[in-house]
C-alpha cells in the first residue's frame, strides 16, 4: 500500500517501479478490509462510504459494496436502512455483534469495485467457522472477477487454513520470514510447516475442540440461557 518504501529491491506495478507512481494516484486503486478495523458510529451510508470517498452518498455503490461483501442481510434488519445511526454515543445509535460490525468494514473495503490490489486482513475472525467459509467463497468470486477485468492481486491473510486452500499461490511466514511458497497440493505434499499446520487445524475441527467451535458453541449457550431467564415466570 506504499505506507513504508522498500527496503530492498524494488515494486513493479505492469513493469513500472512504484517509486515512480505518485502514492496518492496508487492509493486509489487499492482497497482493504483490516482485522483490527474502526467502528465508525456513523450512518451506516457514510460508514461504508468512507471506502471510496468521491462516491459516500451513492446509495446504490454503497448497497453494491454491501452486496459484494454479504453484509446486505445487516442493512436489512435495521430499521432506518442504511441511514441507521451507528454507536452507542447516540441515543438513538444501534450496537451491532462483532461480526456485523467486521461485514460493515469489509463492505467499505468493496467500495472500489475494481481495486488493482485489495487486501483482506482475517476477514472472518469474528465469524464462526461455518459462516466465514461461506463469506469466503464469495470473497474468493469476487477476487477472480476483479482478476479477470483488470488483472487485480488480491492477497487474503488468515490463520484458518481451510480458508485458503483454493488460493492460487499460498505464502507461509513463521517470525516474520517467508517459509514456504506454493500452492494447497504442492505444500501438503512437502509435509512441512503448511502440512502441519493444516492436519492439525483439520483434525481439531472433525472432533470440535477448535477454539473457534468453542466460542461459537459458548456464545449459542449464553444466548440460550439468557432467552430462558427471560421466559421464566415471576413471583404469584
Amino acid at each position: 500500500m506504499r505506507a513504508l518504501p522498500a527496503t530492498s529491491g524494488r515494486i513493479l506495478l505492469d513493469g513500472v517501479d512504484q517509486r515512480q507512481v505518485a502514492p496518492d494516484q496508487w492509493r486509489l486503486r487499492v482497497s482493504a478490509g483490516f482485522q483490527d478495523f474502526v467502528r465508525y458510529e456513523l450512518a451506516i451510508r457514510q460508514g461504508v462510504g468512507l471506502g471510496d470517498l468521491p462516491r459516500i452518498a451513492d446509495d446504490a455503490v454503497v448497497a453494491g459494496a454491501l452486496e459484494r461483501a454479504a453484509a446486505s442481510d445487516v442493512v436489512a434488519r435495521l430499521p432506518h436502512g442504511l441511514s441507521t445511526q451507528m454507536g452507542r454515543s447516540y441515543a438513538d445509535g444501534v450496537e451491532l455483534s462483532g461480526g456485523q460490525w467486521q461485514k460493515l468494514a469489509l463492505g467499505r473495503a468493496f467500495m472500489r469495485e475494481a481495486p488493482l490490489l485489495l487486501i483482506l486482513d482475517e476477514p472472518g475472525s469474528a465469524l464462526d467457522p461455518e459462516a466465514e467459509d461461506a463469506v469466503f467463497e464469495r470473497y474468493a468470486a469476487q477476487a477472480r472477477r476483479i482478476g479477470r477485468s483488470v488483472g487485480a492481486i488480491t492477497v487474503f491473510v488468515s490463520h484458518r487454513l481451510s480458508t485458503v486452500r483454493t488460493a492460487d499461490l499460498i505464502v507461509v511466514l513463521d517470525g516474520g520470514r517467508v517459509v514456504e511458497i506454493g500452492d494447497h497440493a504442492t505444500l501438503v505434499a512437502a509435509g512441512r510447516a503448511y502440512a502441519d499446520l493444516f492436519t492439525m487445524q483439520s483434525s481439531a475441527y472433525a472432533f470440535g475442540r477448535h477454539p473457534a467451535y468453542k466460542a461459537s458453541e459458548s456464545a449459542s449457550q449464553q444466548i440460550a440461557d439468557s432467552s430462558s431467564r427471560r421466559k421464566r415466570p415471576g413471583p404469584g
